[in-house]
């Protein structure tokens, strides 16, 4: 309980106010850490700052519902989580909230789309990944590479069928005892797009939500034009430009993927996050690709899978789609996108 109390606080001092230019709203901005291991900022509109604090503190809670549900490193009191699943691997169906359910259902099917570029069942390799990262930005003299030999063994146990989900019996269950699920290629997008139907449900009407850039616009703002203004970073952090591009956006969900903000170096060679499926390394593409789509979630699942595919084979994907659009950004700075992509932007500073 002292805990989420002083949560609470961190979010209720966060809070700024600036006038929007409208007699009867008030532009409010809240920030919070530690949900889905990043930086929570909520943007919106309310008569005065204890409205626009209880709409704060309905998303932070519901937020944080899906960051315990979601997690695969911890425990909590009374829930079985994603780390649940994963430490019945091989032993039992694990009984788990409806919202587990959901984002597994919507992770197969984001694996089909992807063409298996995106898969909660590659936690084995991941976790692999994840340690010698760690280890490697605590130790930075010792950072070392996992072998291929480590990477290809630990391969062997992410075969995606083997996750078995009874919707009836709201059960998973992981068939084999090796594997484990990963859900960070979706999860901070997905509970955004579900929080996101919360809060509008419930009265948040004009805003954006951003998780940890996973960032989702609700209707308008009230000042300008009334479409929401968001960068898109530069992932080139020696220009004076922090981003390349601005979007208006309004109702849609825009999530990026790079190499540049998780990552170890290895004798001078930079080891990022995002881990390719076929070569079990890092994937070499890109430094970075934007989505934006209206769903979060899908957004989010896309950002990861063209990631991990040449141009050609995501725009394929992303052309395909209705009302979505997609940059890419090579490690030479050359930009392409989809083909409606340049209707949302204008140049960044």
């Amino acid at each position: 309980m002292r805990r989420l109390l002083s949560l609470l606080m961190v979010l209720f001092i966060s809070l700024s106010m600036t006038s929007c230019g409208e007699p009867d709203k008030q532009r409010y901005e809240a920030e919070f850490l530690e949900l889905f291991d990043t930086a929570t900022k909520i943007v919106g509109y309310a008569d005065n700052e204890k409205e626009f604090m209880s709409q704060a503190k309905l998303i932070y809670d519901e937020l944080k519902i899906y960051h315990e549900l979601y997690d695969i490193y911890n425990d909590y009191e009374g829930i079985n989580n994603i780390k649940t699943i994963n430490d019945n691997a091989g032993i039992a169906p694990v009984e788990v909230d409806h919202r587990i359910i959901d984002l597994l259902v919507f992770s197969k099917e984001a694996y089909g789309l992807s063409e298996g570029k995106v898969n909660v069942a590659f936690g084995s390799v991941l976790r692999i990944w994840h340690d010698y990262r760690e280890e490697g930005s605590e130790y930075p003299d010792e950072a070392e590479v996992p072998s291929l030999e480590i990477l290809e063994n630990a391969a062997l146990h992410t075969d995606i069928d083997n996750v078995v989900i009874d919707e009836t019996a709201g059960t998973v269950f992981l068939k084999d005892p090796e594997m484990s699920l990963d859900v960070g290629a979706i999860a901070k997008g997905y509970a955004t797009e579900r929080v996101t139907e919360y809060a509008v449900a419930n009265g948040f009407v004009s805003g954006i939500i951003s998780v940890g850039g996973n960032v989702r616009t609700i209707g308008y703002k009230e000042e300008g034009n009334g479409l929401w203004d968001i960068g898109i970073q530069n992932p080139d952090k020696k220009s004076q430009e922090s981003n390349i591009y601005i979007t208006h956006l309004t109702n849609l969900s825009l999530v990026s993927s790079g190499d540049y903000e998780r990552y170890y170096t290895v004798d001078g060679k930079r080891y990022h996050h995002i881990i390719d499926p076929v070569t079990l390394f890092p994937a070499q593409y890109f430094t970075a690709v934007t989505v934006i789509c209206e769903d979060s979630g899908m957004a989010d699942a896309l950002s990861t899978c063209i990631f991990n595919m040449p141009f050609e084979e995501g725009l394929a994907i992303i052309e395909n789609l209705p009302e979505t659009e997609a940059l890419w950004i090579y490690t030479d700075g050359a930009v392409k996108y989809s083909s409606r992509f340049e209707e949302l932007i204008s140049e960044g500073n």
